[in-house]
């Protein structure tokens, strides 16, 4: 894993949930400190947060990547801010460079959650690598699966001891059987060909959709990236079009399903919330996300999916469902 993603070290664990703690408590960050972290965002990395001893501060996304702007973060930056998660969703990639230079500026650590896109890299770089820790995910239905587990990769020494002392307790407590890695690496060796193959499935995917884009809009591909898609995602124009969408699909047995619940309604004894939040509590309710395996399957079958799609959403339209009022 290090080697595949050009960094010192990487610490292999039980799962990508557990990765994102160890990669906190490797930072040493100040107890009762501030991590931002998406308003929209897998569900284990807000517990991860508090596991830790460290407090939530939730910003909003931006609706056409599903990830965090640097102006986001720079808002909700107060003296004690240590942190923030940086994930990357659902084919999205955050500007990692501008997010870099602020942490950087701002002496703030990164926690880069790239558990949904192994082998992706923006400018050439793979994702996992610009922050001070990496984690990716190894669960039943990844991109690199051993059914479960987990990894953290990072350049730093300091953090990498800090990971051991906190994992070994006696021995290994997070481990990664030797069964598990061995099933990974024969994926590790073809995981840029089939990162490949699902972009062009997305590509064909998206232009057979354009003409519908202004009631199911497809996540922007950030320039200079090569994504890796886990989920596609879209945003329906109403929360109505998503559910009927999600449940008609989900009779037939097509793999789309709705987004993360997030996390805009915690109360604020549980997180500091920064801004409107608007583009996460719409995520929340109107994404729908197609699973990875059919954008491995041949054309035909991504045709048929682009078909089937057309055709529910010029139902919804001619039945005045294309808006919540």
């Amino acid at each position: 894993m290090a080697t595949f993603h050009e960094v010192t070290a990487s610490l292999v664990c039980a799962s990508g949930t557990i990765a994102v703690q160890i990669a906190l408590r490797g930072l040493n960050l100040p107890e009762g400190s501030e991590v931002i972290l998406a308003a929209y965002d897998f569900p284990g990395n807000f517990r991860a947060i508090q596991d830790s001893g460290l407090f939530p501060v939730l910003v909003d996304i931006n609706p056409h990547t599903w990830c965090l702007d640097v102006e986001n973060i720079e808002a909700a930056l107060t003296a004690k801010t240590s942190a923030v998660i940086v994930s990357h969703l659902h084919g999205g990639i955050a500007d990692m460079p501008a997010i870099r230079e602020l942490a950087d500026r701002q002496s703030i650590a990164i926690v880069e959650d790239a558990c949904q896109a192994p082998g992706a890299r923006l400018g050439g770089q793979r994702l996992g690598t610009f922050g001070d820790v990496g984690v990716l995910s190894f669960g039943g239905s990844k991109l690199l699966t051993a059914g479960r587990g987990g990894a953290i990769l990072t350049k730093r020494a300091d953090v990498l001891q800090r990971a051991k002392i906190f994992c070994e307790r006696g021995n290994h407590a997070f481990p990664l059987s030797e069964l598990q890695a061995a099933v990974l690496l024969p994926q590790l060796k073809r995981l840029d060909d089939r990162n490949q193959a699902r972009l062009r499935s997305t590509l064909r995917l998206k232009e057979r959709l354009a003409p519908w884009d202004d009631h199911l809009s497809p996540i922007t591909l950030r320039a200079g990236s090569e994504p890796a898609f886990y989920k596609h995602a879209w945003l329906a124009e109403s929360e109505r079009i998503a559910k009927l969408l999600f449940s008609k699909a989900d009779a037939i047995g097509l793999p789309l399903a709705m987004g993360f619940r997030g996390f805009s309604k915690r109360p604020n004894t549980q997180a500091r919330k920064v801004g409107t939040l608007h583009g996460a509590e719409n995520a929340a309710s109107r994404t729908l996300i197609l699973h990875h395996p059919l954008l491995l399957h041949e054309p035909a079958a991504v045709d048929w999916t682009a078909s089937w799609i057309s055709r529910e959403l010029e139902v919804c339209v001619d039945r005045g469902i294309d808006s919540d009022r």
